[in-house]
């Protein structure tokens, strides 16, 4: 019966989890490039109380007797399934179609990755995030162009006055791992590289190492399902419930025993 007790604790505290993982997912359904998270559950220690294969007789083996002792939560993954394309008309909303992310360097010199392609221009002209971070490589746009095109394959060209053909002002790169879901967290859209995810694999949109290409004026939406999210909280409601449940159950049983000395 104690057994039982925090057994289903660990089925409690697991689904509490869960739900926050949910939470999390809808409160960022509509977050630029946010990626779907999701828990992964691993059952916990089992107590032998007879040892599957041990010799019951000469000739009889023992199936065994195992008591599991519960769940515990193992590790979130990261989804990295594409989100829908949404069309801004902005020249400096950047889309990634297919795989691959940008690249940014934080105020501390690191690289930082990212699906949300909202740029703008900084006081310098430097192609930058919303907080400011400087899209790799650096890409300066004159002040005085007309007009920014930025093509599938990341070329960033500008018209600028007196000229009748566009000037190339430089090559987006993208960035991909050999396991994206690896990656670690960091907010603010973006990621940072693990020992999980491997090291950053570079090429240019659409070129040979299998990244996608990129959609001026579209951003990705983020790819939550909020009609699966909402499925998953009622079953870990319902699960959260049904161990409540048997903590309920296992405490009356005791509550009996301790009544029979009575």
């Amino acid at each position: 019966m104690i057994r039982a007790l925090y057994t289903a604790a660990s089925g409690m505290s697991a689904q509490q989890l869960n739900l926050d993982t949910i939470a999390n997912n809808l409160a960022n359904s509509s977050t630029t490039g946010f990626r779907q998270l999701r828990l992964e559950f691993q059952d916990m220690l089992y107590q032998n109380l007879i040892t599957p294969g041990a010799a019951q007789s000469p000739t009889t083996v023992s199936a065994g007797l195992q008591i599991g002792l519960g769940t515990r939560s193992a590790a979130t993954e990261v989804i990295m399934t594409q989100g829908e394309l949404d069309q801004t008309n902005n020249p400096m909303d950047i889309a990634i179609e297919g795989d691959g992310f940008f690249q940014v360097q934080r105020p501390d010199g690191t690289t930082a990755y990212t699906r949300a392609g909202q740029f703008q221009r900084n006081s310098q002209g430097t192609m930058v995030t919303n907080d400011g971070d400087p899209l790799i490589p650096n890409i300066t746009i004159p002040a005085n162009a007309t007009a920014v095109t930025i093509t599938q394959y990341g070329t960033v060209n500008a018209t600028l006055p007196g000229q009748t053909n566009p000037t190339q002002l430089g090559q987006i790169q993208l960035a991909t791992f050999p396991n994206p879901g690896g990656l670690q967290l960091l907010g603010s859209n973006l990621l940072q590289q693990t020992l999980n995810s491997g090291n950053p694999v570079l090429g240019n949109p659409g070129g040979t190492e299998g990244l996608g290409t990129l959609q001026q004026g579209y951003l990705e939406n983020s790819n939550v399902d909020v009609v699966t999210e909402f499925v998953q909280m009622v079953l870990a409601q319902r699960a959260y419930e049904s161990d409540s449940k048997v903590v309920k159950a296992a405490d009356d049983m005791y509550s009996q025993v301790n009544n029979m000395t009575r």
